[in-house]
């Protein structure tokens, strides 16, 4: 009879293992298995010691660490003679620090080794955990060439340890080392994540806070807004100043860059306009003051700008007389859906020049007109092809048969998305539509 198994016949060719290194495979593939679903290094050093109990025999082990420390010094930062299960890496106030002693010669030693007849002085520092003990096994981790950690197993027989094949159990203890801090690396990584996270989306419910919390209500007129960014904060923003008289200021304005940064900008900006919007007559006036506000403060933001479109609507001659600094003009489509790009008032961006000049124009509107105010996170939206979502597509959502400016909202949110097939967008988007009764 053979003296070996071969493995599953729909191989080509049939391995032959002996029948007894059988036992040992299957344990060794148990183990790995079992290890390979654990995501808590707690969890997973709890494992490998149970399981590697059978590897290397033995009554139980000790886990030093050296880690900045300075000989004789060390802490044990696990034993199988605790009561009590300590986890190291969020408890480490709790492991005793030790100095000298058996155990700080071979942690210092950098060596594995194996001791046997081992007597323990009664005064040194290990004694209660090898005071009994007669063999130990010392296995070094190394880290960056020294040893920082180390296993010591140990057993009261003095010939314990006779069979161990100490090479093949400093691989396994080492492997498993590197193993254990890949894990504890990815938990801190996931835990800083998670409290950047949490960081971004307090910026992001601040920022959001800095927005209107509702839109006004303006004789003559319906008024919406959609407002999305593409991280959790972004620099797109909108606003509607109270001018008196039935007369109104209505902004859009799109800081570069998205994420923190560019809400950083966005929240001084609106700073700058809740203060000055009241006391500039015009938009021109407002727009030069806010230019020059935010050039004597870029070398905080180096190479962010802002384009803005601010407009002052008289609800009750219906006429909107503007400024741009070189935002995407505003579109107007009459009752017939004609359409208009109010486009006659362009200059630069704010927090590029700081004697730049800005002018202005004016239009009328009458029942029926509808203008729509966008960022271009929305006309530059692209597919799986790389196609952009454009004008033709924002405006098609422009019918006269549209009772409400939120009609017109909702059909570009639901006709955008169904075109970029994402929930999200790689810009911050904005839309305000404004309808005259």
């Amino acid at each position: 009879m053979s003296d070996a198994i071969s493995t599953p016949s729909s191989l080509h060719q049939a391995v032959l293992i002996p029948i007894e290194d059988r036992p040992k495979l299957d344990a060794v593939v148990d183990m790995v298995r079992e290890l390979s679903l654990q995501t808590d290094p707690q969890t997973l050093v709890h494992v490998f010691r149970e399981r590697s109990r059978r590897f290397f025999g033995g009554d139980g082990s000790l886990s030093l660490s050296r880690r900045g420390l300075t000989s004789p010094h060390y802490k044990i930062t696990r034993s199988t003679r605790w009561a009590e299960h300590i986890n190291p890496w969020k408890n480490p106030e709790r492991l005793p620090l030790m100095k000298g002693g058996i155990l700080a010669d071979l942690l210092y030693g950098n060596e594995p080794c194996i001791l046997t007849d081992v007597r323990v002085s009664p005064d040194d520092p290990a004694y209660e955990h090898l005071g009994d003990m007669r063999t130990l096994v010392a296995m070094p981790l190394y880290d960056g060439g020294q040893a920082l950690n180390m296993v010591v197993r140990f057993a009261a027989d003095p010939d314990a340890f006779a069979n161990i094949n100490l090479p093949d159990a400093l691989l396994m203890a080492n492997l498993f080392g590197r193993a254990t801090n890949g894990l504890i690396t990815a938990q801190r990584l996931k835990e800083t994540y998670a409290e950047l996270d949490l960081e971004l989306k307090r910026v992001a419910e601040i920022q959001r806070s800095l927005l209107p919390r509702e839109l006004p209500t303006i004789d003559g007129f319906d008024l919406a807004a959609w407002y999305q960014t593409a991280a959790r904060a972004g620099g797109d923003y909108y606003d509607f100043f109270d001018l008196g008289d039935g007369r109104w200021g209505v902004m859009i304005a799109d800081v570069s860059g998205h994420g923190t940064p560019a809400a950083v900008v966005m929240a001084m900006l609106r700073t700058m306009l809740h203060a000055y919007c009241v006391s500039c007559v015009t938009p021109a006036e407002l727009l030069t003051l806010a230019n020059r506000q935010l050039v004597d403060h870029s070398r905080r933001y180096d190479g962010t700008f802002v384009t803005a479109f601010y407009g002052v609507l008289d609800s009750r001659r219906k006429v909107l007389r503007y400024a741009s600094a070189g935002h995407h003009p505003p579109l107007l489509v009459d009752r017939r859906i004609q359409v208009r790009e109010l486009d006659e008032a362009q200059a630069l961006p704010l927090a590029i020049d700081p004697t730049c000049e800005y002018h202005e124009n004016e239009t009328e509107l009458t029942p029926g007109d509808t203008l729509l105010f966008y960022t271009d996170g929305i006309t530059e939206a692209q597919n799986a092809s790389g196609e952009m979502y454009g004008l033709g597509r924002l405006l098609s959502c422009v019918r006269e048969d549209v009772p409400h400016a939120q009609h017109i909202i909702d059909c570009v949110r639901h006709k955008l998305m169904a075109f970029t097939n994402e929930p999200s967008s790689a810009d911050d988007q904005t839309l305000l539509a404004l309808r005259v009764r």
